[in-house]
């Protein structure tokens, strides 16, 4: 056999970007194991395994012929294949296959058995860790087909090995570290029995080690392009600058099988690819190097397609496909290949648009409209472009519809948290748009002079002694044009609390148990402040003296009586409101995900790598801790959200328990689960955790393991073997309880493995206890609307229980995130409502809920799976068979995705809650319908998910409509641009109908054959006729043509007579009484002739098909329209043909226009900068029709001539001496009817500086003041009558017994006479009075 050459070139730098994502199937693994390890010969077995999931069939080839399969009987990883003693028979190549989804899998290495008592010829390829030059490092790998075997490098030019390993699998890795030009050369593997040293296999393929950049890089080119179709030719250009160099063409997903050599002559090679196949694509490079395998840099990697269809390209328009008129809108066009031109196309237009050329095209690029006007309006689509002929069909994935319009679109306006005010509570009204905006206005209906300005579009409304509520309407303006304002959105009504005080409950007709409570305890304190009023006033006025210790008394007894007042007063403020109030939650920063990767499977701890990776868009980026405290390293996130840590080989120093942090502009995440490294050759530590065991139901419990393609043991204690064992499943394993009795309970670890062996063992991770424990049962658990939603919505979940005086936990993937208190005031079941006021991408998850009271919890709520979307490309959703369906039969709804691994859910218009989920491995997942009825007609979308990371989502697809009839719906067949048209035009026969991914049939009336459009994806089929000529002409009409067999009975669309121009004299029309009539009146068209015996054919600009046709015995037909309407107005033309020769019709008319208007409608008035003059500035007023050709006029009050005339409608305004001042207001009239005045626009009120403005704040500060001296004066006032009142103090005292002076406060109303003495007990025995006045 030949051997083989295969030559690598080394680079030390990052190749293109795209090459990271590059998909190579992934091959089985073929080995041998035998039970006579001095002899392995005498007793062979071939093992192959699957890499990376469970296979029902496997396939043993050899020498390309002979075949040998097994079918397990369940699901594996791998199987083994018996071939016995080794024999002349049975030598040759040998290679396997597992079968997969959708065929066979790529076959394995090709291993050769040769004669017995020789080892097999082990395989050889080289792998470099990062692309290196000089100082990189380099992996060599030999597969030597066995177990137990020492393996050796050899080197050309030397004699003894200059490397040797003895792993404990089938493959040895050799390291070159620090690259450098003395490691060139060829090189090749051997390998021996560990006990046979002299038993040798045969030596490996040869490989070439070649370091790179020693000379420049060479120029790769592709002709006639870089994107073909299956069979056409492709010459591929290598040039470099030295002459006499061997030049090297390699493609880099399979660079053993696709490299080529070639020595010209002169600095140049080419590499012909006579016949072109879908495996040649993918991305080629070149390079050149000298006899002694110094070779230069590589060249620019070229993508090469090979394609018989180009992948879908979209468009996106931005700011918005509603577009005001003299606005600029980008059209931003996308697709997978880069370095391909673009064109864009609007429906209607035989040429493109505007191009964009192959350099510019990155993959995101965009086509500008500038000063949009009605024109503009239509369908657009973008396609690639190229510059060379090929075959290839070309697709769009989407068209974009862009609108016109003189005024931007409403916006909307809502009310948070609700509509009603609460006592004390403001409310934020917010308006928005999905476009942005330069400033939004807020209009109140009830308040003309009420007006309030946001960037935002927040306004904070309160209602200060009622006078917030009303009703709202808000509108905006945009940057492009700040003079114009939008429509204004719908009005939004706010409403005042619903009752006041005691009679709140009678007021909104609640009247329960609880409200006739609260108002007892409010009558009852009501009551004893009122008594305790009464006795104060009592006591002052009977008593007439009181010493100092009564007085402080009173002072006690009025300040209770003051407390007393305030209780009652908070208490009658408690109006009643919702008995369960909205709890709003507060988001923590998403957790992160912390995980390892490593290239060496059988040995991960050679070189680790630590990833990060968080559910937030907004991460900046990522920190890796270790035992809790030292800082290890940053890195910036990605644009997958995520970071590498490298580690490289383990050591002691690594060991340690590892978390990460994602870090957005304002806030930390919470840190990530621990990673635990606990040895140099132990695999991490993994971590179990399970749901609250419940009597009788499933348990899953999860084992997570860190590391992909490992094993899994679940143990419990007390036992020595695993109670379950699980295969390679990921980085993660679940262990199923089927029934959780108590038998189960108990405290259990789980361990993970190594898949080959000798099994490299992870230690046991942390115990968990399972016990099953009394518990409610579980809760009511919902969300309001649907669990799909869009960022920014507002989610509402409601957890519910029937059991009284609860309280509630609401968790998101297992962590609880909120809670609320005992639900007391609600006499029958317990209810807590959870509120995410904005939805983001990381708030998506698992949620749940739990209710308990003071010692007992409730089981877990079914989950509810909040999916926030548009943050993937939307799927495709397809029915099959079809989606016409009769009722009783099945139908199955394949929803394609983009991505691997994700969960699918599927939705239908109407319905709350999504109708099936289901996960998958692969990129589709397939709904059944069972006997479909008529409950299940309607529009069907699906949407995927990743349940990893916070269920961020696809956006929806496109509704899917299932028809459940036994009847196609009728197709309407439509013209674009119109059914009458011009020889040589162009046309296209539009076949529309509601029924999506059908095919269609174009009829023409006299032929047997048809035109077919098979499926189309879309609701309508385009059958395009080039080149209108007489064989076009006649009827036509369509149908469905489905591509399955079904019964379903098809209708004929309608009939449509294309009708070609240009071949007689055309006619002319007039109108009577006029072009311009009102509402109401009757019009006449007389189209008139050159030739008798035709058939006249009323056509409208803007309408696909005529309006109507005649066929009077004369020269004229008289077209009669009665009673006209606005829908009326319009440009009209005709058409006639003779009978003799139908459908071969005139040139059109001259074109009419009609207007039906009694009068015309009355223009927009507006001021530029503002409606305030500033100092030496003028003012601008802009008048705006919806009509061209038009005269405008200018009027102001007060002036009897009109002020100024104007064409544009613009106006310029000066104050002079104040006469600009004023109310004015704008009419124009048709300059083909001057005599005809349209309606005067609105006024507009132009004020100087010191404006009403001004004014209204003058005003509002002179009212303010006022008050502020009143409550001074008043004040005073009360401060002076009670100087005036203020009591004597009196001190009496005794001579000699030495007692205190008594202290007494005389009433300044007391009773008695003036002059009247009245001593106290001490003074009386005296008999001595001394009275001094004290003031206090």
């Amino acid at each position: 056999m030949m051997l083989r050459t295969f030559t690598l070139l080394l680079l030390c730098i990052w190749l293109n970007p795209g090459m990271t994502s590059l998909a190579v199937e992934s091959q089985p693994e073929l080995w041998i194991e035998s039970n006579y390890p001095q002899a392995p010969w005498e007793n062979i077995t071939l093992w192959c395994k699957s890499p990376s999931r469970v296979s029902s069939k496997f396939l043993l080839l050899k020498d390309n012929s002979q075949m040998t399969w097994i079918r397990p009987p369940y699901k594996t990883f791998q199987v083994s294949f018996f071939i016995g003693a080794l024999t002349e028979s049975n030598t040759g190549l040998y290679r396997c296959c597992y079968w997969k989804e959708k065929g066979w899998s790529k076959p394995s290495k090709i291993l050769e058995l040769e004669a017995p008592g020789q080892l097999p010829k082990p395989i050889f390829w080289i792998q470099a860790e990062t692309p290196p030059l000089p100082g990189c490092n380099v992996n060599i790998f030999c597969h030597g087909w066995l177990q137990d075997l020492v393996f050796m490098l050899f080197k050309e030019g030397y004699t003894e090995p200059v490397d040797y390993q003895v792993p404990t699998g089938t493959m040895a890795i050799f390291s070159i570290d620090n690259l450098a030009p003395e490691n060139e050369g060829v090189y090749i593997c051997r390998t021996h029995i560990q006990m046979l040293p002299t038993l040798w296999s045969e030596p490996s393929n040869p490989l070439k080690l070649v370091v790179a950049g020693l000379y420049p890089k060479p120029t790769l080119t592709a002709h006639p392009g870089p994107i073909l179709a299956p069979g056409e030719s492709l010459s591929l250009r290598c040039q470099g600058p030295i002459y006499g160099m061997t030049f090297a063409l390699m493609r880099l997903e399979d660079l053993k099988k696709s490299f080529y050599h070639k020595k010209p002559i002169k600095n140049e090679a080419y590499f012909y690819f006579q016949d072109l196949k879908i495996q040649d694509t993918g991305h080629y490079l070149c390079f050149y190097y000298d006899g002694s395998y110094r070779g230069s840099l590589l060249s620019d990697i070229l993508k090469i397609w090979v394609t018989d269809t180009f992948p879908k390209t979209w468009l996106l328009v931005q700011p918005s496909p509603v577009i005001q008129m003299g606005q600029n809108v980008s059209l931003r066009c996308g697709g997978l290949m880069d370095g391909v031109g673009l064109a864009l196309y609007k429906k209607g237009e035989e040429k493109p648009l505007q191009f964009l050329d192959a350099s510019s095209n990155t993959g995101n690029n965009s086509f500008f409209l500038k000063n949009v006007t009605y024109r503009d309006a239509g369908i657009y689509s973008c396609h690639y472009y190229l510059t060379w002929k090929t075959s290839i069909k070309m697709a769009t994935y989407n068209t974009v519809e862009l609108m016109v319009v003189d005024k931007p679109p409403k916006p909307s306006l809502s009310a948070w948290p609700s509509s009603v005010f609460k006592v004390g509570k403001t409310i934020t009204l917010q308006c928005r748009v999905s476009h942005p905006v330069l400033e939004f206005s807020l209009e109140w209906e009830e308040r003309t002079t009420f007006q309030k300005f946001s960037v935002d579009g927040d306004f904070l409304i309160t209602d200060i002694e009622g006078q917030g509520t009303g009703t709202y309407s808000c509108s905006y303006r945009i940057e492009a044009h700040p003079n114009t304002w939008s429509h204004r959105s719908k009005p939004l009504k706010l409403v005042g609390p619903a009752g006041f005080c005691f009679w709140s409950p009678l007021v909104t007709g609640f009247l329960t148990w609880n409200s006739i409570l609260n108002e007892a305890v409010r009558v009852s304190l009501t009551m004893q402040l009122a008594s305790l009023l009464l006795l104060v006033v009592w006591i002052r006025w009977k008593c007439r003296r009181l010493r100092l210790r009564e007085a402080w008394l009173l002072g006690t007894a009025q300040g209770v009586a003051m407390l007393f007042i305030l209780m009652a007063l908070l208490c009658c403020g408690l109006c009643n409101g919702a008995l369960t109030e909205e709890i709003e939650i507060v988001m923590p920063t998403p957790k992160p995900e912390l995980w390892a990767e490593t290239n060496f499977p059988l040995a991960p701890w050679k070189n680790l790598t630590l990833w990060c990776r968080s559910p937030s868009g907004s991460t900046k980026e990522f920190v890796l801790l270790k035992d809790g405290t030292g800082w290890i390293a940053t890195r910036p996130a990605s644009e997958q959200v995520r970071a590498a840590f490298p580690l490289g080989a383990l050591t002691h120093s690594h060991t340690g328990s590892y978390h990460c942090h994602s870090w957005e502009e304002m806030a930390v995440s919470e840190p990530s689960e621990a990673l635990e490294l606990v040895g140099t050759d132990i695999l991490p530590k993994p971590v179990i955790s399970a749901s609250l065991p419940i009597r009788g139901q499933e348990l899953q419990i999860r084992c997570k393991g860190w590391l992909e393609g490992l094993g899994f043991a679940l143990y419990k204690k007390g036992e020595q073997e695993p109670v379950q064992q699980l295969g390679a499943v990921g980085r993660e394993a679940f262990f199923t309880i089927q029934r959780m009795e108590d038998k189960d309970e108990g405290n259990y670890s789980c361990r993970t493995h190594t898949e080959m062996q000798p099994f490299k063992w992870s230690e046991p991770s942390e115990p968990l206890e399972l016990v099953i424990k009394e518990m409610y049962p579980k809760p009511f658990f919902k969300t309001w609307a649907s669990p799909v939603v869009t960022p920014g919505s507002r989610v509402t979940f409601n957890c519910s229980t029937s059991h009284e005086h609860m309280s509630f936990i609401l968790y998101k993937d297992g962590n609880e995130i909120a809670s609320s208190d005992l639900a007391w005031g609600n006499p029958g079941g317990s209810t807590a409502h959870f509120l995410i006021i904005s939805v983001g991408i990381g708030d998506g998850g698992n949620y749940s809920c739990r209710y308990y009271d003071f010692s007992i919890w409730s089981e877990p709520s079914n989950p509810v799976e909040l999916v926030v979307t548009e943050f993937y490309p939307k799927p495709t959703l397809l029915a099959q068979p079809g989606p016409v369906v009769l009722p009783g039969k099945n139908v199955t709804l394949r929803c394609q995705g983009i991505f691997q691994g994700m969960r699918f859910a599927l939705l239908q218009e109407g319905t709350h809650t999504p109708l099936q989920f289901q996960s998958t491995s692969g990129t589709s997942a397939d709904f059944l319908l069972h006997t479909v009825g008529a409950q299940d007609f309607g529009n069907y979308s699906c949407v995927y998910y990743e349940t990893t990371m916070s269920n961020r989502g696809s956006s929806l697809s496109t509704p899917l409509m299932i028809w459940v009839t036994d009847t196609f719906p009728r197709p309407w067949l439509s013209a674009e641009p119109s059914s009458v048209v011009t020889m040589g035009q162009n046309v296209t026969l539009w076949c529309q109908g509601p029924v999506r991914g059908v095919g269609y049939i174009l009829h023409k009336e006299g032929e047997a054959t048809s035109m077919q459009l098979w499926g189309s994806t879309s609701n309508e089929g385009a059958f395009p006729i080039i080149n209108i000529s007489g064989a076009s002409i006649g009827r036509y009409s369509c149908c469905y043509h489905p591509d399955w067999m079904s019964p379903i009975k098809i209708q004929p669309s309608n009939t449509l007579e294309l009708i070609v121009t240009g071949l007689l004299p055309k006619p002319s029309l007039l109108v009577q009484p006029g072009p311009m009539v009102a509402p109401g009146e009757n019009v006449t068209l007389q189209c008139q002739g050159e030739l008798p015996d035709s058939t006249f054919v009323l056509l409208k600009e803007g309408t696909r098909q005529p309006l109507e046709q005649q066929r009077p015995s004369g020269y004229r037909a008289d077209f009669w329209m009665p009673v006209v309407r606005d829908q009326d107005s319009g440009v009209y033309s005709c058409v006639y043909y003779l009978d003799s020769a139908p459908l071969v019709a005139s040139n059109h008319s001259n074109s009419l226009e009609i207007w039906v208007t009694d009068k015309p409608p009355k223009p927009s008035l507006s001021a530029w900068p503002s409606t305030i003059f500033k100092l030496g500035k003028d003012i601008t007023l802009q008048c705006r029709g919806p009509l061209p050709g038009v005269e405008f006029v200018l009027e102001h009050d007060g002036e009897e001539a009109p002020q100024q005339f104007s064409e544009d409608g613009d106006f310029v305004i000066d104050n002079l001496e104040g006469k600009g001042i004023g109310n004015y207001s704008c009419s124009y009239r048709l300059q083909a009817y001057p005599d005809i005045w349209s309606e005067p626009s609105d006024t507009l009120e132009l004020v100087g500086a010191a404006g009403p403005v001004a004014q209204e704040c003058t005003v509002g500060n002179i009212v303010r003041s006022t008050l502020i001296v009143v409550v001074v004066v008043a004040l005073g006032i009360v401060l002076a009558v009670e100087w005036k009142k203020w009591p004597r103090l009196r001190t009496r005292g005794s001579e000699t017994d030495g007692r205190d002076q008594t202290v007494v406060l005389e009433e300044c109303n007391q009773e008695g006479e003036p002059g009247t003495t009245t001593n106290s007990p001490s003074s009386a025995s005296q008999e001595v009075s001394v009275e001094l006045t004290v003031p206090i």
